[in-house]
């Protein structure tokens, strides 16, 4: 193996560590599981290291980085991405004037909805910067023989000279994921056998060797390299008459093709085509009773559920606020009866009894249910399974990790944290799976609802805003129901806190100080 290519293998497995992190309470979370130090992260983009323009274009001899109008022109890889954004641009646009005639749509403050600038993509002021890293060898269940995922998270920033000649950095609302397989099952080691998910493990929770990537040349194997997601703040909307203040982001995923070396337009992972699937009755009728078989429904209620392609959706609109009560903003809404059926819809895809008799049959096969017991359960994870779901759960905006901006001392128009509570909150579960990795243990992939981590991770997760603390989602004693549902009554608060009604309707409320 080349000298560039073993650095490439540094860079996948010995990334990770014990290396200072964005700040200290937040330091054991991400302990072997994410980069996000803001000095190492403008280390590594600043000299040219983990740069997208470096990684996709190795031999290049520049040591900047590319600026948006020459990424996607000169890096062939990339050349599909900007015409199928453009291509949702348009169609969202269209919608949005069909559904408010009456309002503006434009670039800029003078519109009553206000769109992203894509002028940003095609700019000499603008680049992605590497944002943070983020190991997932938890999802290492898609696909086992590549140890899960490593993901570098670039956010799109804006640099204006200002009349002194310096530059002043804006961060934008859009984030780039280059999404690599932990391993590529080709590489071995010194007895040519492939390199062991537990040695990666171990790289990652023990002091990776990370200061000798720094100023470091990659040359990537096609074979590492799996996907780009991205995630675009599409428009910002302020209340008016027909709408209350709203926010959309378009999420889009392109898969790498090896044999074209470029990244082609794809379904979302368990995105919920819920239109296409609700127009047809065929495919209605297929997907709930693919969903609803015994075995596939343990996948679902663990969270490690695969959906077939034919039932997915190629982008996601993500609108926030969603709220919790049920409405047309969450994913699954109208899949399930009593949910907006009626009106053009058809009849729902699962009806409760379709539910409880699902949930029945499991049992008496022995499945035993972690976090769907009843049918409110189940809704919760229909929505949460997809892409789009998560997003509006526990997030920043419509972003989970908008990332480290390490390009002001003191940014005052951004994020101060790297990432959301659902993000910092699903860290012990994921570090619990790079420990049992690192053992040689098989590991449990199950998670829970992403509105809450698991109990497994009580211990260090409790009082916090995390598991149960200020702001924690906790279940209503009553629910709108009577009675508190099964899939929720584990959430509780921390002493000194009480579960408040946070919707009308909702099962679920939050935690907060007690009044009198």
């Amino acid at each position: 193996m080349s000298r560039a290519l073993r650095i490439l293998v540094a860079a996948a497995v010995f990334i990770g560590g014990a290396v200072p992190l964005f700040a200290a309470e937040i330091a054991p979370l991400t302990r072997g599981t994410a980069i996000t130090d803001p000095d190492l992260l403008r280390e590594f983009d600043q000299h040219d290291a983990l740069t997208i323009s470096r990684l996709l274009g190795p031999e290049r001899n520049a040591d900047i980085p590319l600026t948006t109008d020459l990424l996607f022109s000169r890096l062939p890889q990339l050349k599909q991405i900007p015409p199928a954004i453009d291509a949702e641009f348009d169609r969202y646009v269209a919608r949005l004037k069909a559904a408010y005639p009456t309002e503006t749509v434009g670039v800029g403050e003078g519109f009553d909805v206000q769109l992203f600038d894509r002028a940003n993509l095609k700019s000499r002021e603008t680049r992605f910067v590497l944002a943070g890293i983020v190991n997932r060898m938890d999802r290492a269940y898609v696909a086992e023989e590549t140890c899960g995922e490593i993901r570098l998270i670039y956010r799109l920033a804006r640099f204006d000279t200002g009349p002194d000649g310096g530059k002043t950095a804006t961060r934008l609302p859009m984030t780039l994921n280059l999404v690599m397989k932990a391993r590529d099952a080709r590489q071995t080691d010194g007895n040519g056998k492939p390199i062991p998910c537990a040695e990666i493990a171990r790289r990652w929770l023990d002091n990776g060797d990370w200061q000798g990537l720094i100023g470091a040349r990659f040359a990537p194997l096609d074979a590492m390299l799996d996907r780009i997601e991205t995630n675009i703040q599409l428009s910002v909307a302020a209340k008016s008459a027909l709408h209350d203040f709203r926010s959309d982001y378009l999420l889009k995923v392109f898969k790498y093709d090896a044999a074209t070396k470029t990244f082609e337009e794809s379904t979302l992972e368990n995105q919920i085509d819920r239109d296409r699937i609700l127009a047809d009755d065929a495919l209605r009728r297929d997907f709930r009773d693919w969903l609803l078989a015994p075995d596939r429904l343990r996948e679902f209620d663990r969270g490690t559920v695969l959906i077939p392609e034919e039932f997915l959706a190629r982008s996601a609109i993500v609108p926030t606020p969603a709220g919790l009560d049920a409405s047309p903003l969450q994913p699954e809404f109208g899949m399930m009866q009593g949910e907006g059926n009626g009106e053009g819809q058809g009849e729902p895809v699962f009806a409760d009894n379709d539910v409880v008799g699902a949930l029945k049959q499991a049992a008496a096969r022995g499945i035993d249910m972690q976090n769907i017991r009843s049918v409110a359960g189940f809704r919760r994870r229909l929505n949460d399974v997809a892409c789009a779901g998560c997003h509006q759960t526990r997030g920043i905006g419509g972003f989970h990790f908008p990332g480290v901006d390490w390009l002001a001392d003191k940014p005052s128009n951004s994020n101060i944290v790297p990432a959301s509570p659902h993000f910092f909150g699903d860290q012990v579960r994921r570090r619990d799976i790079l420990r049992a990795f690192a053992a040689g243990k098989r590991p449990d992939f199950s998670r829970g609802f992403a509105s809450r981590p698991q109990t497994r991770g009580s211990n260090e997760l409790a009082g916090t805003e995390y598991q149960d603390g200020w702001g924690a989602h906790c279940s209503l004693e009553n629910g709108g129901s009577g009675t508190p549902d099964r899939s929720f009554t584990s959430w509780s608060c921390a002493k000194g806190l009480t579960c408040q009604a946070a919707a009308a309707s909702s099962r679920i409320g939050m935690c907060f100080i007690k009044t009198r």
